[in-house]
This record gives structure tokens, sequence and C-alpha cells, in this order.
């Protein structure tokens, strides 16, 4: 036997690559395969799914076609990947700089500071004093966050909240890793255990003409161990972190967010400017326009409309809640703002189909109103975006890079290739052996195509008419399908809110890689396990 020795210095020494780095090596990577993998394209045609029009593929209809290699490529492919990625990159740099007018207020500070407050006064209770206050307030919020992912898909509305929940983690003892894990990380593996999800779920069922959103049942039941796993993982090591704060992969890192927390908030003078009041006034009124002409909004929530008066009692509620906060401060003022534009992404989700322009238009207003309540000219507003863009740009450099690897396998003509070498492969498997192999192409997959909508209209069209072959439930199919798409999305590089999520936290792909590979291991062979039902059972709407 050879052993290899690896002297502890070097490991020491050893330093995670900056995320750019990796990403370039990858899309070298993406570029060899180019030379390697035969090209291969299928036929595609529009259709209509749930309302909304979609590229799918024509079964049948694949032919190989000349290979691309991609050379030089590998240079154009950052250009490409930011015109792929704008939309996420044009997000980031708008959420930077309106939460850094926002922390400049010292209003998230104090907002912290006053929740941590408000939480040691439940530790009179015995019962929560056993639980764990911080425990039960880390599992809330990921059970939020995890729904929210189940229901209707949220992914890149994390962007906006990692500011807020790893500023929350490092005042709490904890680190950066730990905040990710109570926003992002929760919100994608409720997307991962969909029940309602919309952009996973609704199109796949609609692609496969089954019931849309049947098989709810075991759906729910899958998101709750989900959900469970995820919280067990994120209590363990947030535990672990402080009892021994240098136990923190990302201890170094995280000197960047301890000094900015070190922050002199008893120091705050607490006052209420007129300029605050006069925002109050407009913003009311700006709420009471809307209320008239949107007396009434729809919420769809899966197959569900929920009608009612939302923004009038929105409206109500923020004139209300507004008088009291500037009773106290100026800074409680503008946490108010801060609710209510987290309400108003929600309303506008759910209500009105927003997507990244409209919420970055949200936070955006926000930041200006909040710049105005605070007293501040237009020019020092201006100069306090400018700074927060300039803070995080290196966030939205990395995932413009990282469409570039989307660009070269496209480029390369080789996706369909290999879509078609998996329908081949399921020929002549048995019904455990075909499940098993769709969710581990999909999950495969998923490293390459982020994007849970567009990774249905790929492969449902193909994988849903193998099923029937093979006599195999679609549902199971679409549940594979599922789990593949969300799983593997919290390591993938490609991923533009992954790789933004971490940007804005500050924290290097090698290392977040490190923390989270042992439970998507672990959640994708339970998620394996929860496949096997949906083959040797018979469940509901299966």
């Amino acid at each position: 036997m050879i052993c290899i020795h690896i002297p502890g210095k070097m490991l020491k020494n050893f330093k995670v690559p900056n995320n750019i780095v990796i990403v370039f090596s990858i899309i070298i990577l993406a570029a060899v395969l180019t030379w390697i993998v035969p090209g291969g394209k299928y036929d595609r045609q529009t259709i209509k799914v749930n309302g909304v029009e979609r590229t799918v593929i024509v079964n049948d209809t694949y032919k190989q076609v000349d290979s691309q290699p991609q050379t030089w490529q590998i240079f154009s492919a950052f250009y490409k990947g930011f015109i792929n990625m704008s939309h996420i990159v044009v997000f980031i740099l708008m959420i930077g700089g309106a939460f850094w007018i926002m922390n400049e207020t010292r209003a998230i500070d104090i907002g912290i500071l006053s929740f941590l407050t408000l939480t040691k006064r439940f530790e009179k209770w015995k019962v929560i004093r056993f639980l764990g206050v911080d425990n039960i307030i880390m599992s809330f919020i990921m059970i939020i966050f995890s729904s929210f992912g189940a229901i209707f898909g949220m992914a890149e509305e994390t962007l906006a909240f990692t500011l807020i929940f790893v500023q929350l983690s490092i005042r709490m003892g904890y680190d950066s890793l730990v905040g990710i894990g109570l926003c992002y990380f929760a919100a994608h593996v409720g997307f991962a255990g969909a029940i309602l999800n919309p952009f996973t779920i609704g199109i796949a069922q609609g692609l496969s003409s089954i019931p849309l959103f049947s098989g709810i049942e075991y759906r729910v039941v899958c998101w709750l161990i989900f959900t469970f796993v995820a919280i067990a993982f994120v209590l363990w090591y947030a535990h672990r972190v402080k009892k021994n704060p240098k136990k923190s992969i990302i201890f170094t890192e995280d000197e960047y967010w301890r000094k900015r927390s070190e922050s002199d908030t008893e120091k705050i003078e607490y006052y209420t400017p007129k300029s605050a009041r006069i925002v109050a006034v407009v913003l009311f009124l700006i709420m009471l326009v809307y209320s008239y002409y949107y007396p009434s909004t729809n919420l769809k929530v899966g197959l569900n409309i929920v009608k009612g008066p939302f923004i009038p009692i929105l409206t109500a509620i923020f004139g209300l809640t507004s008088y009291i906060a500037l009773r106290k401060s100026l800074h409680f003022f503008i946490l108010n703002i801060l609710a209510f534009t987290i309400f108003y992404l929600i309303l506008g989700v759910l209500g009105y189909d927003w997507y990244i322009m409209e919420i970055a238009a949200l936070f955006l207003a926000m930041g200006v109103f909040t710049g105005f309540a605070a007293g501040k000219k237009n020019s020092e507003i201006t100069r306090l975006f400018q700074e927060g863009v300039k803070d995080i740009v290196s966030a939205a450099l990395v995932v413009g890079f990282a469409g570039g690897i989307i660009a070269i396998l496209n480029d390369g003509q080789i996706i369909d290739t290999v879509l078609f070498s998996l329908s081949n492969s399921l020929k002549g498997a048995g019904q455990i052996a075909a499940i098993t192999i769709m969710y581990g192409f999909q999950s495969l997959l998923n490293l390459v195509i982020t994007s849970g909508s567009a990774k249905a209209a790929l492969t449902i069209p193909i994988m849903a008419q193998f099923s029937d072959i093979i006599g195999l439930s679609r549902q199971a199919t679409i549940m594979a399908f599922q789990f593949g798409s969300g799983i593997t999305d919290m390591i993938a590089p490609t991923s533009g809110v992954l790789i933004g999520v971490l940007g804005i936290a500050k924290v290097p792909y090698g290392k977040w890689v490190k923390f989270i590979i042992p439970f998507v291991l672990g959640l994708a062979f339970i998620a394996w396990l929860l496949l096997i039902p949906t083959v040797t059972m018979k469940l509901n709407g299966f």
C-alpha cells in the first residue's frame, strides 16, 4: 500500500481560492467537456402551461449536430454570463445600496438589540429556558422561510434578507453561516420539499397533464421531514459555534461583521426629526392612493385564491404603527418602513406576480425614503448608495461570472446530448432503478441548470413519457424532479442566488461547500428513501 503524506503545515497554509477563481476553473472544465461530449439537439416548441408560455422539448426529435468545442469563448462567456444574470446582478447592487443607506441610520442595530432584549424576558419561563430562547427563535424563523420556499418558491427574495439575518446571527453570538441558514438555506430546503411551488410543482404537473398540486398530502410529509432535518442541522452547528466561536468555519472572514456589530449603540441619540414625519405622511398618502385603485387583491396560494382588501388594511396598520414609532424615535420608524417593505414584497409576489424588477424597485424606494426620513440631502443619499454598491460589487461580479458556465455549455450544445443519454439509460430499468436514475440525473443537471421552471420544461416532457412506458407514476417522476431540483441547488456554482447570498455575507464558496456538503448528502439520501414509497405504495394522487 502506498501512503501519501501531506504535511500539516501545507494543509494549514492552504487557502480556499477566491470565488471568481473557482468559477473560472469550472468554466474551463465546461469548455473541456465540449470537446469530449458530442453535440446534440432536440426540437422545441412553445406551449402554454398554467396560462404561461413555456418552451418544451419535442420527444423523439433528438439529432446529432456538429460539436461546438469552446476555446477562446471562455473569455466571452463572462460577457454572456453578465447578460444572462443581469437581473440578479442589478438586484444585488440595488439591495446593497439601499441597505447601506439604512445601515447608516443605525436603525438595524437598534432593532436587533431591541429584539434580543425582548427575547431575554421570555427566559423567566422554565419551558422556554429548557428549550432555549435562541433555539425557539431560530426554529421559528426557519419554519417561516421554509414554508415560503415550499408554497411560493421563494429563492431570489432571500438575497434581500441575508444582510439582516447575518447581522442578527453575529449579534446573537453565532456566525454568518447561521445567518444564511435562517433565510436562504431554510427557503431552499422548503423549495426542495415543495408543497405548492408554482415554479417546480405547478409547471411539472402542467407539463405532465396531471391535476395541479395533486399528491399534496405526501408532499406535506416530505416538507416536514426536510424542514425538521434542516433545523436540527443549523441548531447543532449554532450550538457548536456559540460554545467555541473559533470552531466556526469562517471565524476569520466574520471579522468584518464582528467589527460592524461592535457599534456603540448605547451612544446613539434617540430623536425624531421633522423630515421623518414628512416622509410618514407622504408614504401614507401614497398608500391611500393605491388603496383606492386596488381596494381588493387576489392572493394566489397554489390553486387557492384568497380575496381581500389587503392594501387598505396594510395602509391603516402602517398609519398606526408609524404614529407609535415616530413617538419613540427615527430608528423605530425606519424599522417600520423595513417591516412594511417585507409585507408588500409578500403581497406583491402572491397577489401581483412580482419578480426581481419589482422587488428591487421596492427596496430602492425603501432606501431612498429612509435617507429622506433621516434628514439626508440628495447628494448624501447618492453617496451612501454608491458606497453600498461598492461594498457589494464583488458579490455581483461573481454572479455574472457564474453565468458564464451556462453560456459555455449552451454554446457547446451538449446539454441535450446528456438528456438523450439519460432517456436511453432508463430503457429496461426497473421502477426503483428508474426513479433512482431520474433523481440522480436531476440532481446533477441542477448543478448546471438551476432554474426549476427551465429544468421542468427541458426534462419533464421526456421523463413523463418514459414513466408511462415502464409503468411508473408520473407523480413519482415529478417528485424525483422536485427533490433533484432543490437539494443540489445549495451547492451549485451556477446558482446566481447562492453565489449572490455568499457574496453578500462575504462567505467563500469553498468554505460554504465544506459546511453544507454533509447536510446535502444526508438530505439527498433521505429524499431517495422518500421516493421509494411513491413506487411501492399506493399514495393519494400517485
